[in-house]
């Protein structure tokens, strides 16, 4: 082969590299969003399952805590595994079970059934956001990784934006069983795609191969992963506790449809979205301290509101601040989290998931007892102090994370 043949082969390789790069990050992005419409998806749809079924409404909360659950606890298989075969390959793998979970979800002739298939996508869709963060860490340099992690957590937003949107309309037009259809075809159209990127996935070995438990022995004997790990656990078990039942309590209060329940539950994902549009603005001008300060009181001022407006019409903004006020705090330790064992990445970011999501279940299902006991208002209301307590912790403490 001639010099000139042997430097153009070499170039349309890099080209064939960087594109195929770039296209498995967009395809990761869109696994991303799916995972984050499947997250949220059957919120607006616990009043009309619940009825469906003939059962109480924490019963139906099933649905939301059996995934949560899943989707927290698989974290702990997803990560190493991640590491060991390749991230691209694991999330490949996943979105196909994903697939298959979301049309048992669609063809489930009880609510037991449901709540199975509802594991199964939790279990598989929870891959997707972890993985694919560790492979923005394992392929984006330390100054570029913020804005690439932020246009894949757009997308993730985004998706759970459309979740409770998707979730109502489709469940007012066709009835719940059609919703689940939409991430049946999203994840099995991603799993083809992938392919190509998955058989062509490089993984580099870790200087030290240590087995599961003895990786997370690791992880865990360290000071700084536990202290991240139970702020996000705190932060998880309060938000989406009290957030899992704003729906219903809409119906309640309101008498909604389930569309404009989907509507207005959905202004929770602008507020995040806003978060990432405006994210090097707030750490200019803020600072990672100020904003967890600032979260702690934002999510409180919107969690008393929503539960002592009397007004509808101000809902929907209240729930935008929500967001806004969430994401301030979460992203803060999300990004903490990216680094707190780089050289177990994947493994790291699955122990920290799984605080996230096994605390929201356990969030979801104490405040589901407490709902029959005190009702929505004083749970929203105690959700909202804690949080600010929280946010005056982490300012405080935030140099130790």
């Amino acid at each position: 082969m001639s010099t000139g043949h042997a430097f153009w082969c070499h170039r349309w390789m890099q080209a064939w590299t960087v594109g195929l790069r770039a296209g498995s990050m967009t395809l990761l992005s869109l696994a991303g969003f799916f995972s984050g419409l499947s997250i949220r998806i059957a919120e607006p749809l616990l009043p009309r399952v619940a009825q469906h079924f003939s059962v109480e409404l924490a019963s139906a909360a099933a649905l939301i805590t059996a995934f949560a659950f899943a989707y927290g606890f698989f974290q702990l298989v997803h990560g190493p595994l991640g590491d060991r075969i390749g991230k691209i390959r694991a999330v490949c793998v996943a979105v196909a079970l994903a697939a298959l979970g979301s049309a048992g979800c669609a063809m489930a002739d009880t609510l037991g059934e449901l709540v199975m298939f509802r594991f199964l996508t939790g279990m598989t869709a929870g891959a997707v956001i972890p993985l694919s963060l560790a492979h923005v860490g394992d392929t984006t340099v330390l100054d570029q990784r913020q804005a690439r992690v932020a246009r894949f957590v757009g997308w993730v937003l985004a998706g759970s934006t459309l979740g409770p949107l998707v979730g109502g309309l489709l469940s007012d037009v066709s009835g719940w069983r059609v919703t689940f259809i939409l991430p049946t075809v999203g994840f099995a159209v991603i799993a083809v795609l992938l392919v190509p990127a998955a058989r062509q996935e490089r993984v580099v070995a870790p200087a030290e191969r240590l087995g599961v438990l003895r990786s997370y022995l690791k992880l865990v004997a360290n000071d700084r992963v536990r202290r991240i790990c139970a702020c996000v656990a705190i932060e998880a078990a309060l938000f989406y506790g009290a957030f899992a039942y704003l729906g219903a309590f809409m119906r309640e209060r309101h008498g909604v449809s389930y569309t404009l329940m989907g509507l207005t539950l959905a202004g929770f994902g602008i507020g995040g979205l806003l978060f990432t549009w405006s994210i090097k603005r707030l750490l200019a001008r803020l600072g990672p301290p100020r904003m967890v300060r600032m979260s702690g009181r934002v999510m409180c001022l919107a969690l008393v509101g929503l539960a002592l407006s009397p007004w509808f019409e101000l809902l929907p903004v209240l729930l935008v601040l929500l967001g806004f006020g969430y994401y301030l705090m979460h992203n803060t330790l999300q990004t903490r989290a990216t680094e707190m064992a780089p050289d177990m990445r994947g493994a790291a970011i699955a122990v920290f998931a799984f605080s996230l999501f096994s605390s929201q279940s356990v969030g979801i299902a104490l405040f589901g007892l407490g709902v029959g006991y005190f009702g929505f208002e004083a749970l929203l209301c105690l959700a909202g102090a804690l949080l600010l307590l929280l946010g005056v912790w982490l300012r405080r403490n935030l140099h130790r994370l």
